[in-house]
């Protein structure tokens, strides 16, 4: 009887043992999983992990999307989509305050109301459109007689104001890249053998391009060349502002310019946040 009891003590000395060391090395295993998750999670970059970026895009009628037969945003949602395809973000949220007929004085004095100046404090990259209108002023109050030195004068008041558009943009976010889309020749089926026209629109591009190499944390998008004798039909029944296709191709004119610069333009992002 005694030899029973000494080897079923024996039995249960040796199943205690092994379930301990079971357990000490389960846990040892566990914690070096854990540790070495938590190393894993550290050595990845930022911009492995998706983001939600916060877009404001602010200006004229090319914002609002006039033309747009969906009524939801002209080139906005194009590039949201094609945002999105994008590993490293996960939803391209816009903020939408184009306004048809704006100039930029008028863009100016939007600046600077609360909501507009909080929305661009947290936004992740912020998008303009604005200058047409203050080109068609010039046409529209010089029609009879309209000469070079006209839009010389206008354009040079353009330029301070467009100016005075970044540094109120600045004040409210140093971080931000901002995408400048330029100006194309709407005017282009009713003055085709104007070619000083071509040359104007390339003037005031060229300034305004010369404004975002400035910043160092801008960038240009020409898309003058989109609607030059190109043989689709990219305008509304207005021949003024862009239809679908149109904005499709404003779209991919500037994706394509964040995909060139995709690197340096996520690392902004990530300063940025």
């Amino acid at each position: 009887m005694k030899k029973k009891l000494t080897l079923l003590y024996f039995i249960l000395a040796v199943v205690l043992v092994s379930c301990s060391s079971f357990e000490s090395l389960q846990k040892g295993n566990l914690n070096k999983v854990k540790e070495t998750g938590l190393e894993l999670k550290d050595a990845l970059p930022s911009s492995f992990f998706p983001k939600d970026l916060h877009i404001v895009a602010a200006g004229d009628s090319l914002t609002q999307g006039v033309g747009d037969s969906t009524n939801s945003g002209g080139y906005i949602p194009y590039l949201a989509q094609q945002l999105e395809q994008d590993k490293t973000i996960r939803n391209a949220n816009f903020e939408n305050f184009g306004v048809k007929g704006n100039r930029a004085d008028q863009l100016l004095k939007r600046l600077e109301s609360k909501e507009i100046q909080s929305s661009i404090e947290d936004a992740d990259l912020i998008i303009l459109t604005i200058g047409g209108n203050d080109l068609m002023k010039v046409v529209k109050e010089n029609f009879s007689s309209l000469k070079l030195n006209h839009f010389k004068a206008e354009q040079k008041i353009f330029k301070e104001r467009l100016q005075s558009i970044f540094s109120l943009i600045r004040k409210q976010n140093q971080g931000a890249p901002i995408v400048l889309i330029g100006l194309y020749n709407p005017f282009y089926n009713w003055f085709a053998d104007v070619k000083e026209m071509n040359q104007i629109v390339d003037e005031w591009n060229g300034q305004s391009q010369s404004l975002v190499e400035q910043d160092g944390n801008a960038y240009f998008v020409d898309i003058h060349d989109i609607f030059l004798n190109n043989e689709e039909n990219l305008l509304y029944t207005d021949y003024f502002h862009p239809n679908d296709r149109g904005y499709q191709l404003i779209a991919d004119r500037v994706y394509g310019i964040l995909s060139q610069e995709v690197v340096v333009f996520h690392e902004k992002l990530t300063t940025n946040r």
